[in-house]
């Protein structure tokens, strides 16, 4: 049996709220272009964490609920609103049942949590919350590891206290979201990908490392400790700069809401049960 990793980013909160690079104001810019954000609309954000994709539209003109499960993050999230000038409807609550209306956004969005959540309940709580022709927006801040760069030596280290964590070595690209959008019924999927330089300080680094989902988010504070001294040597021995420049990826996937839901059957590896494994379509007008 596969051992899994259990997240909480509830204990990361405090370096989360702090040394996460929120995605860029381009990233806004290319889905306002898009229709997407704009003033007057209504945005539900998922999992929104300490809500930077929330504040992004919310400082554009939208009334923005944000919808996370953990309340520590909230509490930051609320603090940064204040400093932002902006302001945004927090809930405590899953991303597969919201608990808010039908209907009642033109907009969902889940940024950098997509793959946390049991995803195709959240597609169907999206297509609930969405109003006729809305669309769900899927986008990550991924950052980047290249031979010989800062993240390749850092994930090392985080591979080597935490042999759980398996999302070392990622591109920034998540192309299955666009399979699993369309067998779900979603519409006119367009996706776009840009990278872009994020700097750091060696103590602002270590900070974003902490609140990653293999560190803080997923082992005891002590080995956290630990991570973090080996952290600090790597970076005074291999990267002395004042200033790291690290590179990211921003990844992103629009869709239009189904006019049907798809409730997909999940198909057995069993050869036998291939044969009644089926879909069902129910009409939401």
């Amino acid at each position: 049996m596969v051992q899994r990793m259990r997240v909480d980013f509830a204990a990361t909160a405090s370096d989360y709220a702090h040394h996460r690079a929120g995605f860029p104001d381009s990233f806004f810019a290319r889905l306002a272009a898009m229709g997407i954000g704009r003033d007057g609309q209504t945005v539900v954000d998922l999992g929104t964490g300490t809500g930077d994709v929330a504040r992004g539209f919310a400082a554009r003109g939208g009334r923005v609920i944000g919808i996370d499960r953990a309340r520590e993050l909230l509490e930051r999230a609320r603090l940064l609103d204040e400093t932002a000038g902006v302001r945004v409807d927090y809930r405590v609550a899953l991303a597969e049942a919201t608990g808010l209306p039908s209907g009642c956004a033109d907009v969902v969005t889940a940024g950098q949590c997509w793959q946390w959540f049991d995803r195709p309940a959240a597609m169907r709580e999206a297509t609930r919350l969405l109003r006729r022709d809305g669309r769900l927006v899927l986008a990550h801040f991924d950052w980047i590891p290249l031979a010989g760069n800062v993240v390749e030596a850092t994930e090392r280290i985080i591979k080597s206290y935490n042999w759980l964590w398996r999302l070392d070595g990622g591109n920034g690209m998540h192309p299955r979201w666009l399979r699993e959008l369309a067998e779900a019924g979603y519409r006119d999927l367009e996706s776009f990908s840009y990278d872009v330089e994020v700097p750091y300080t060696p103590e602002a680094w270590r900070g974003r490392v902490r609140a990653s989902s293999g560190v803080a988010a997923s082992v005891s504070p002590r080995r956290v400790h630990v991570i973090d001294r080996a952290l600090a040597r790597l970076l005074a021995e291999e990267f002395p700069a004042s200033t790291l420049v690290v590179p990211h990826r921003v990844f992103a996937v629009v869709a239009r809401r189904p006019r049907s839901v798809v409730l997909a059957v999940a198909r057995p590896r069993w050869q036998w049960a291939r044969r009644w494994a089926a879909a069902v379509q129910v009409w939401i007008p």
